[in-house]
């Protein structure tokens, strides 16, 4: 193992790690808050699924990957190759679908009340849990096709027709089978984006007409300050950016490299992958103002918890 092993696999075990703690910090918080605090929103039901993803897609594919550049290339057998590739797709397009219905939410939640989108105000809270269900089983349904592509490790063997993850390889089908499998697996995906497009540059057009309402309302010398929604949706906007362009990158990067590549490929594209699960925690801890006031509700309840508790214990031993 070389020197340039060991940095690599430090710079995996890093996003990995960081990316694990922002997304369990954020999905710890909104299940205490869900249990014990104030009625979650219908878009932190959405950010709470959205965490629990991405933490599932670092965690089957991140640990993985830094144990293989560490050295440990033969831990898996044919069944954990498989499971690990199964499991680490669909939490992957789990993700996409959630950004992918947080963008529609938002856009359904901003929109006039003379305008299409406005119908859907009273039904979409009420339909989170239920398309929550339908997410996971169209795509555990969907990527079905990856337990008979996905083989364990080469050992010494080479492959000439196929693709050599490391730890896992990945023998191509007859080119119908490729077909079939591209047209299931990426056609939803490219459906989702275009629809996560359509509803971003929907919000973008609203937050664009409601600035200038405001500016002829109030004047071109006085600032409004910025309201909930309007935080809340560039955050949103923020989030569906970075997860097309870290998707597109990735999906441009696996067609366009040749057969034969090297393994800095295979690194570079699970970088990829892991990028967008690893940083979202962090954008919506930094620019939703409602983590911090849930935050500071649980931090004053438990201190004032604690206060009562000594309070009542002196009074026991007084």
């Amino acid at each position: 193992m070389t020197t340039k092993d060991i940095a690599l696999g430090l710079f995996f075990l890093f996003q990995t790690g960081l990316g694990v703690l922002g997304n369990s910090f954020l999905l710890g918080l909104y299940t205490i808050t869900f249990f014990t605090g104030p009625r979650l929103r219908p878009i932190n039901l959405l950010l709470m699924h959205l965490a629990f993803v991405n933490d599932l897609v670092l965690l089957f594919k991140g640990i993985i990957h830094t144990m293989s550049t560490f050295g440990l290339t033969d831990f898996l057998d044919d069944v954990g190759c498989k499971v690990i590739f199964y499991f680490h797709k669909v939490a992957r397009d789990l993700s996409l679908c959630t950004t992918c219905l947080l963008s529609s939410f938002q856009a359904i939640t901003l929109s006039p009340r003379n305008s299409w989108w406005a119908k859907l105000k009273a039904i979409s809270p009420k339909c989170i849990v239920s398309l929550f269900l339908l997410c996971w089983a169209f795509n555990l349904l969907k990527n079905i096709m990856i337990l008979a592509i996905i083989k364990g490790p080469l050992g010494n063997k080479n492959i000439t027709d196929g693709q050599d993850y490391i730890y896992c390889a990945a023998p191509f089908p007859p080119p119908f089978n490729i077909a079939i499998y591209l047209l299931i697996v990426f056609l939803p995906d490219l459906l989702c984006i275009g629809f996560m497009l359509r509803t971003s540059g929907h919000m973008v057009f609203l937050l664009h007409r409601h600035h200038k309402r405001v500016q002829y309302i109030h004047g071109n010398n006085l600032t409004p300050s910025v309201s909930p929604e309007t935080r809340a949706t560039q955050t949103i906007l923020l989030l569906v950016i970075l997860f097309v362009s870290f998707y597109s990158l990735n999906c441009i990067l696996i067609l366009c490299i040749p057969k034969g590549q090297s393994s800095w490929f295979v690194h570079f594209s699970t970088f990829l992958a892991a990028c967008f699960p690893a940083c979202s925690s962090f954008v919506l801890i930094v620019s939703d103002s409602h983590f911090y006031k849930n935050f500071l509700t649980l931090w004053k309840r438990r201190y004032s918890s604690e206060t009562t508790c000594e309070i009542h214990l002196t009074h026991q031993n007084g």
